[in-house]
């Protein structure tokens, strides 16, 4: 595919990116995506040398400029921000687990990193912002989810401060991003070749299913149609935990013995991309939900004597009442994966690259 011939990819042409926790899954697939384009430089933001090591070793490609920083120290991303024409923020703690143990963690990355990239952002003229967030930030019940909502708060906080003719600050919000690193996809494919028991939470419990490619065609959907403060929601399809490890072990020719082990702490049944109250006010785009800001101001009438429509004929957008792929729909999706494809060819495990 040559420059630019990818939809909405010629307002990048001599720009400047910056993807913040740019050596994650999301950041290796923003520049796949980017780098036969005609941007002109891609600036990977993250504390983690050893993987900007990995990555510069991988694509040996000089429109890649590496930042060794921290969303928590200002300074660092200031350093950074200089001359950056749009930023993806994807740098956060994400592992509920490591969040519900070290909370003020996820509270000094998700939130307070938030607001640093946001103010660097808008003090160095950035064009556009878009900042990912997660299924987990509705109705959150664990650490990481609170810290991912307060994110959203921010993002909105500083989409009201800003001047959008100067930066335009938006959000996306998406579900399980498919056999990335530390998700259960990997997770099962190592205990099926190294035949252990399969380790199940609770078959029935629930999740959407994206690819990271179609977490990427997200983030540029609300690149190129967001407004001020929009969250935008991308309509996924969904399994059970239970389908999803029988189709695995399907592909793989394998009778791994599944062991139920319980929820765990922080965890729910079924995740939500949608709230009610959000789907009263959400755009229904087809593919896609915009959920736009509230922008009254702090009129104290609105808050305490206006009241809402009547809530009863929306409801909460879940993994429980999406649409529910079959085992084979499951096994057509995990083979639209490239890491997937080549875990069926290696006889041994190998972790997700990137």
């Amino acid at each position: 595919m040559g420059p630019n011939s990818l939809p909405g990819m010629s307002i990048f042409k001599d720009k400047v990116l910056l993807i913040t926790g740019g050596t994650g899954t999301f950041g290796n697939a923003v520049l796949k995506r980017f780098l036969d384009t005609d941007i002109r430089e891609i600036r990977i933001f993250s504390r983690d040398e050893k993987k900007q090591d990995d990555m510069r070793r991988f694509y040996k490609n000089d429109k890649i400029k590496f930042y060794i920083g921290d969303v928590r120290d200002l300074e660092s991303i200031r350093k950074a921000m200089r001359g950056v024409d749009f930023v993806f923020h994807a740098a956060a703690l994400k592992q509920v687990p490591s969040c519900e143990f070290f909370p003020m963690e996820a509270v000094k990355t998700n939130i307070i990193g938030t607001d640093n990239v946001l103010t660097a952002a808008i003090e160095f003229g950035v064009r556009k912002v878009v900042c990912l967030s997660t299924d987990k930030a509705v109705y959150p019940i664990n650490a990481m989810g609170m810290s991912k909502a307060l994110m959203e708060k921010v993002v909105r906080a500083k989409s009201r401060q800003a001047d959008p003719e100067k930066t335009l600050i938006c959000g996306t919000r998406y579900g399980n991003v498919m056999a990335s690193r530390g998700s259960v996809i990997p997770h099962f494919i190592r205990q099926i070749k190294t035949g252990q028991p399969i380790t199940i939470t609770n078959p029935n419990m629930t999740r959407f299913l994206m690819s990271i490619d179609e977490a990427v065609d997200l983030v540029l959907y609300a690149f190129q149609n967001g407004n001020p403060g929009d969250i935008f929601v991308r309509k996924s399809p969904a399994s059970t935990i239970g389908d999803l490890a029988k189709a695995l072990l399907e592909l793989f020719n394998a009778n791994n013995e599944i062991r139920i082990i319980g929820i765990r702490h922080g965890e729910k049944m079924h995740e939500t991309l949608l709230s009610k109250e959000e789907h009263m006010i959400a755009e229904d785009l087809g593919d896609f939900f915009r959920v736009p800001m509230d922008t009254r101001d702090l009129y104290y009438e609105k808050y305490f004597d206006t009241g809402e429509p009547d809530l009863s004929k929306y409801y909460d957008y879940t993994s429980e009442n999406t649409r529910r792929l079959t085992v084979e729909e499951v096994k057509e999706k995990l083979l639209t994966l490239e890491y997937v494809r080549r875990e069926l060819e290696s006889p041994t495990y190998n972790e997700p690259s990137f």
